[in-house]
């Protein structure tokens, strides 16, 4: 296993880790194939080695921010591997190439003369829930989270894909909002306030609605100006504007704080009909929610502007996924990504898509968040291999 041990310069295994490094989720697949070593994501990063019909996760390795992380993941590739006695026989990762995930991966391919494959993130979302289910067929998938490099080098996290196996096409998505400051606005849910305001013609506005904020008169120059303001279609970054809209968070103290903070709002006001008219679908299928963020920058009630968010929300998400059912002719949509942890959401949504004779097919051993990413590229690297190879 010398290979497998140095795999990534600078970094060595370390066994002594616990033995509870070991502990795996095993997901049966369909078919069995050749080893595959996946190796996640860079937010709730996972690694998952194939043997036979048997996919093998890892517990949570967690963001890779940190060297103790880094080291986790080498040590982890290593042990897997060890102890189900596979040499990989293809490397998966993302494709954002600055990842350490990938780098590694990337790395360990070369060390060991292997390919490697680069899966797209939300691609990999749907492609897990199809190894849990079984599914090689065609199916739709919404991937909704906080973000992911699309295969255009966007932004993206607000999708509906059109899944069969190693292949996928976006059918769909929302419709773009600018970032102001680039990754800061995930921090920031005002900036994405101060962004739907923009699209909403009400820059002039956004100087003196977060005048606590110091930055908030640059951020308006800076959309007028489009400066440092790339475009995402990230559903994490819609339910940030919606809480900087209804004065909800300002500024994050942690991940999905804001979306958190919209749930539970939305909870205690309880169901509420959707905002008629409060979004629209374009000729691309591409999903704008522009009426309803007007109408959050002007509500008083928190917890009514939370509902009301929730079920337009749902309502257009079925409205869209509903379309391309219909011109695909497919049943089956799979739901995906971090924004389905929000059960208003997933409930809501589940029981539209339902009553539009639509299969709704969820996480089931796994979570709908990150640390599924790994099988999902397992499974579309073994879905890659051409019969016969």
């Amino acid at each position: 296993m010398a290979g497998v041990l140095m795999a990534f310069p600078g970094y060595k295994p370390d066994f002594s880790l616990p033995k509870k490094a070991l502990d795996t989720i095993v997901v049966t697949l369909p078919v069995a194939g050749p080893p595959i070593l996946a190796c996640g994501a860079w937010l709730k990063n996972t690694v998952c080695v194939t043997r036979g019909n048997e996919a093998h996760v890892s517990q949570l390795i967690g963001d890779l921010g940190t060297a103790e992380a880094r080291q986790m993941l080498v040590d982890t590739v290593a042990r897997l591997c060890s102890e189900l006695d596979v040499r990989p026989e293809i490397v998966a990762h993302d494709l954002h190439p600055d990842f350490y995930c990938t780098q590694f991966a990337q790395a360990y391919a070369a060390r060991h003369s292997i390919p490697s494959i680069g899966v797209q993130h939300h691609h990999a979302h749907i492609a897990a829930l199809c190894a849990e289910h079984h599914i090689q067929d065609d199916v739709l998938g919404l991937a909704l989270d906080g973000v992911g490099l699309g295969d255009d080098g966007t932004a993206w996290g607000g999708e509906l894909l059109r899944v069969k196996g190693a292949e996928f096409e976006r059918v769909g998505h929302l419709a773009l909002l600018r970032l102001p400051g680039g990754d800061r606005a995930a921090q920031e849910p005002w900036r994405m306030a101060a962004a739907a305001l923009f699209r909403l013609g009400r820059g002039d506005e956004i100087a003196q609605r977060f005048a606590s904020q110091p930055g908030a008169a640059t951020v308006a120059t800076m959309l007028q100006r489009n400066l440092n303001c790339p475009e995402t279609s990230s559903a994490g970054r819609l339910f940030d504007a919606a809480a900087g809209l209804l004065g909800v968070s300002e500024v994050q103290d942690f991940e999905a704080q804001a979306a958190i903070q919209l749930q539970e709002l939305s909870q205690r006001h309880g169901k509420t009909a959707p905002l008629d008219g409060g979004w629209q679908i374009d000729e691309r299928n591409v999903l704008g929610f522009l009426p309803l963020l007007a109408v959050l920058s002007e509500c008083r009630d928190q917890e009514y502007g939370a509902a009301l968010f929730h079920a337009t929300l749902a309502a257009g998400l079925a409205e869209q996924a509903g379309r391309a059912a219909r011109q695909y002719g497919i049943t089956d949509i799979m739901l995906g990504g971090g924004c389905f942890f929000n059960s208003n959401l997933l409930h809501g949504l589940s029981e539209r898509l339902n009553t539009q004779g639509l299969r709704v097919l969820t996480a089931r051993q796994m979570q709908s968040g990150d640390s599924a990413i790994s099988l999902g590229q397992a499974w579309v690297a073994r879905q890659s291999i051409k019969p016969g190879n």
